[in-house]
């Protein structure tokens, strides 16, 4: 995976499916962002390393990013960095894959986060 395109593997898209039915945010972006937020606040490494993207979700960086893609591209290099890795193309790309991942599954392992309010405070507490 590339930053010009981002691909969730099934198990993420099947959690963000119901994440949206569940809490009205249409976007897949959006979730994709309040996921990779959530992980980056967790100092702890993934313990997945290796993340098949196989879904038919894809969406440009640009579109992932949106109007702060600065922010989230410094946020991914400084992550690497902190784990003791050089922030080169290929590992802010993987560190972006391994941390989507792991948040989408944070977004979806709690009840009270299948609401926005449920979000909201988990991000308040971060």
């Amino acid at each position: 995976m590339s930053l010009e395109n981002i691909r969730l593997a099934t198990p993420s898209k099947d959690r963000l499916s119901r994440l949206k039915r569940t809490t009205g945010i249409t976007h897949w972006n959006v979730l994709c962002r309040w996921a990779l937020a959530l992980s980056l606040a967790d100092a702890s490494t993934p313990l997945v390393r290796e993340v098949v993207t196989d879904s038919n979700v894809e969406m440009s960086w640009k579109t992932f990013a949106g109007p702060h893609g600065d922010l989230y591209l410094a946020l991914l290099k400084q992550r690497c960095v902190a784990d003791g890795l050089e922030p080169t193309d290929e590992n802010v790309s993987n560190t972006l894959t391994i941390h989507l991942a792991r948040g989408i599954g944070y977004l979806g392992a709690h009840r009270k986060m299948t609401a926005i309010e449920g979000l909201i405070g988990a991000v308040a507490t971060v």
